[in-house]
């Protein structure tokens, strides 16, 4: 009895715990009686296992040992940039990595949630259910669709959750697409031009992960639960706006910053609006929403570079 009380019986393995998401998903796992083991590559030690889910023998490994009931797959190159830069890396960690993983959680009968990107539409006709066709525009959307198909391929019960931009507590500014505008934001002596023309709904890690931990309960009572699914924020902003909201929260000028409206000529091409739809998940009393201006006041004060604003906030 005793071994019940220290040790919660069930049991979740999340891949990339030491990123953005990945560390969320491993705390509200943790937070709530279940059994988290993380693993990463690069900053995986101490805390987590060190995996490089390239190795088919490692990831055999690891899942075979732990056997874990739910599998949470958070590791990917999420940066559409380096994902054009270095395609074959990128397909490697993207695809392969994720058919492969997907075989061995078939193989143990452990569910599996794999993450995808919202980058998988064209954005042309928002908002998207889970039933609707695919066109991503950029290599990233295409390898994480690729994903999504072999995930789906080699584990007939595994689910696949599709989210946008996320941001949440960042260990760096450039950990997240939204939290990096936050050096512009604060340095108002020069002006800076901000994205006006892509449509975002930025998410934070703490809502998805939240997600994540509710639909593998449900499955865990429910095995018709799997399939895609959507997750997102409702608050739909440009860069340009997110950046504004922020200067707000924190009470400072944004006058500096500057819209631009046309379409961004530089790096991979980004769907104008790849709003997704969420009711889903809604249907299934699923979901968490964290309001912009709260989470992103959490995510940024580390790094407010003038700290007399806390007096305004603590005192």
């Amino acid at each position: 009895l005793q071994e019940d009380v220290d040790i919660p019986s069930r049991r979740v393995l999340i891949t990339g715990a030491t990123g953005l998401l990945g560390r969320a998903v491993f705390k509200e796992f943790n937070d709530n009686n279940w059994n988290a083991v993380g693993c990463g590559y690069r900053r995986a030690q101490p805390r987590f296992e060190q995996i490089n889910l390239l190795d088919s023998i490692a990831v055999h490994d690891i899942v075979h040992d732990f056997q874990p009931h739910v599998i949470v797959h958070c590791a990917a190159e999420r940066r559409p940039d380096v994902v054009e830069s270095q395609p074959d890396a990128a397909s490697q960690l993207n695809v392969a990595a994720s058919a492969n993983l997907a075989k061995e959680a078939a193989g143990i009968g452990a569910f599996l949630i794999y993450i995808s990107t919202d980058y998988v539409f064209d954005g042309t006709s928002p908002p998207y259910k889970e039933t609707d066709a695919p066109n991503p525009l950029n290599l990233y959307g295409k390898t994480k669709l690729e994903g999504e198909k072999a995930v789906l391929e080699n584990h007939e019960g595994a689910a696949v959750l599709r989210v946008p931009v996320l941001y949440g507590e960042v260990e760096r500014l450039e950990e997240s697409a939204v939290t990096v505008m936050f050096d512009k934001v604060q340095f108002s002596n020069k002006s800076a031009n901000m994205d006006h023309w892509q449509q975002r709904f930025p998410t934070n890690v703490k809502d998805v992960a939240a997600v994540c931990r509710q639909l593998a309960e449900k499955r865990m009572l429910d095995p018709s639960v799997k399939g895609t699914f959507h997750w997102s924020g409702n608050e739909q902003m440009t860069k340009y706006e997110m950046a504004c909201a922020i200067a707000d929260a924190f009470n400072l000028p944004s006058s500096h910053l500057r819209p631009i409206t046309d379409s961004p000529v530089v790096g991979a091409p980004r769907p104008r609006n790849a709003q997704l739809d969420c009711s889903k998940l809604e249907m299934l009393g699923i979901g968490q929403r964290t309001p912009f201006r709260a989470g992103i006041k959490e995510s940024l004060w580390p790094f407010l570079v003038d700290k007399r604003w806390r007096q305004t906030v603590f005192h």
